[in-house]
């Protein structure tokens, strides 16, 4: 899934989405950090909802833009983290989510371009895209800019 990803996986709906999102959870190291970008819309918490499924986790995945952030428990921790909403990379240190990246986790950031200074590393950015025809497009860069 890595390899697909970093040429550009196109997704037809949001069960393909989903899916992908579940084939990579196998494929992630522990803790570490996605930076997910992309419009609102292109499928970043469907993606997040299939890696936490990935992971056994069986709570209902929903984005976390007015709660901030979210925490899940299966195979690994999942902090699904939404900066939608801040003002500043220094908000994200009031939330204290650092005391819930207890290995294994993974964090992950939606709109992680409003924290980027504060993200911890290693840092992989998807970006999210649609290409028309309800198809979306999900591409992997190695490393958070």
């Amino acid at each position: 899934m890595i390899e697909e990803l970093k040429r550009g996986l196109t997704t037809r709906s949001p069960e393909d989405t989903e899916a992908a999102g579940r084939a990579l959870a196998g494929e992630l190291p522990p803790d570490i950090t996605l930076a997910l970008s992309g419009p609102l819309g292109t499928g970043k918490t469907t993606f997040v909802r299939g890696l936490a499924r990935g992971w056994g986790i069986r709570e209902t995945v929903i984005s976390p833009t007015f709660q901030l952030y979210a925490v899940y428990d299966g195979d690994r921790r999942l902090v699904h983290f939404d900066a939608y909403r801040l003002e500043s990379p220094e908000a994200a240190d009031d939330l204290l989510i650092e005391d819930f990246l207890e290995p294994p986790y993974t964090l992950v950031v939606e709109w992680p371009e409003k924290v980027a200074p504060w993200l911890p590393e290693p840092c992989f950015q998807l970006l999210f895209g649609i290409t028309g025809e309800h198809r979306h497009i999900i591409l992997l860069n190695e490393e958070m800019p």
